[in-house]
C-alpha cells in the first residue's frame, strides 16, 4: 500500500470521448506508467468516457474520479469550468448535457455550410462525428478532417484561415454562463473548479464565481512559470478555493503535455471527495 503522501493524481485528463486522441485504456495504461494513483476523465460537455475509464481501472487499483469541463462563454470569451464527484446518474445533468451536445452538432453543421461558401465542398457531418465517440464534437475535429482532405497544412492553420473568431466559417458555441456551469456541477453533486485560469486571463470574474459557489482553482498547469503558480495560489488562498491541478492531456492532439505531466497530492482529492454532494 502506497503511503497517502507518496500517491498523486493528475486531475485534468481528456479521451476520445471529446477531443483528445487516446481511448480509455490508453489513458489508464498512461497514469500506471506514470505512476499515478488517481485520475480524472474531464472530458469537454460529455461524462461518456468515465463509466469505460473506471472498468479498465480496476485491474490496476487506479481510482478514476468522475469529472467533466464544461464550456462557458461570458462577454465573448470562453471560460471552463471543470466539474469533480459528479453524480453521473443525475437527470438534471443528463438532460443539460444533451442539450449542450445537440448544440455543437448544429454548430458543426453551420460551420461545414459555411465552408462549402468558400469552396470546401468535401466535408460531411458523418466524417466530423466519428471522431469523438460521443455527441462532443467540436472545432478541433473540423480542423482535423480539413487538415487531412489537404485544405489546411496544420490543425493551427485551419484555426487560423477557417474556424477562428472573425474566420469566415467560425460559429459561435451553445451559449451557457459559469455561472450556469457552476450551477448545473453544484446541483449534479459535483464540486466546481475554474479551469486554467492562467489561459482564461479573467481573474477579476473569480470572486463573483466563488459566490456563485465556485470551490477551486486549477493552479497547477502545464508549461507555467513558477511565479504564476505562485500568483494563483495566493488567489487561491484569498478565497479559501482547493488548489487542483492536472495536464490538460488530449494525447497526441496537443504535444506540449502529456499524462502525469502535472500532478497533486492525493490530499487534493480528499479535499474534493470532501466537498462533494454537499449543499
Amino acid at each position: 500500500m502506497i503511503a497517502p503522501q507518496n500517491r498523486f493524481a493528475d486531475l485534468h485528463i481528456h479521451t476520445h470521448y471529446s477531443d483528445g486522441s487516446l481511448s480509455c485504456a490508453e489513458v489508464i495504461q498512461g497514469a500506471v506508467q506514470a505512476g499515478l494513483s488517481c485520475i480524472s476523465i474531464t472530458d469537454h460537455d460529455t461524462i461518456e468516457g468515465v463509466g469505460p475509464a473506471r472498468r479498465e481501472a480496476e485491474q490496476f487499483s487506479l481510482e478514476v474520479v468522475p469529472g467533466i469541463e464544461l464550456s462557458s462563454e461570458w462577454e465573448g470569451k470562453d471560460i471552463h469550468i471543470l466539474g469533480y464527484f459528479l453524480d453521473c446518474q443525475s437527470d438534471i445533468l443528463k438532460s443539460a448535457l444533451d442539450k449542450i451536445q445537440d448544440a455543437r452538432i448544429h454548430r458543426i453543421q453551420e460551420m461545414i455550410q459555411k465552408l462549402k461558401s468558400q469552396g470546401i465542398d468535401n466535408i460531411s457531418l458523418e466524417e466530423v462525428c466519428a471522431l469523438s465517440q460521443s455527441k462532443s464534437v467540436g472545432r478541433p475535429h473540423l480542423a482535423s478532417v480539413l487538415h487531412k482532405k489537404g485544405w489546411v497544412s496544420s490543425l493551427r492553420a485551419a484555426f487560423d484561415k477557417y474556424l477562428g473568431e472573425d474566420c469566415p466559417a467560425y460559429t459561435p458555441k451553445y451559449k451557457q454562463s459559469p455561472y450556469q456551469a457552476i450551477d448545473l456541477i453544484r446541483r449534479s453533486g459535483g464540486v466546481a473548479v475554474l479551469a486554467h485560469p492562467v489561459v482564461t486571463n479573467k481573474d477579476e470574474l473569480i470572486a463573483g464565481f466563488v459566490e456563485a459557489g465556485l470551490k477551486g482553482l486549477e493552479v497547477y498547469y502545464p508549461n507555467v512559470p513558477a511565479t504564476t503558480i505562485s500568483y494563483y495560489e495566493n488567489i487561491a488562498r484569498k478565497y479559501n478555493l482547493i488548489m487542483t491541478g492536472g495536464s490538460d492531456a488530449h494525447g497526441a492532439v496537443k504535444d506540449n503535455t502529456f499524462i502525469g505531466k502535472v500532478k497533486v497530492p492525493y490530499r487534493i482529492v480528499e479535499q474534493l471527495r470532501q466537498l462533494a454532494h454537499s449543499p
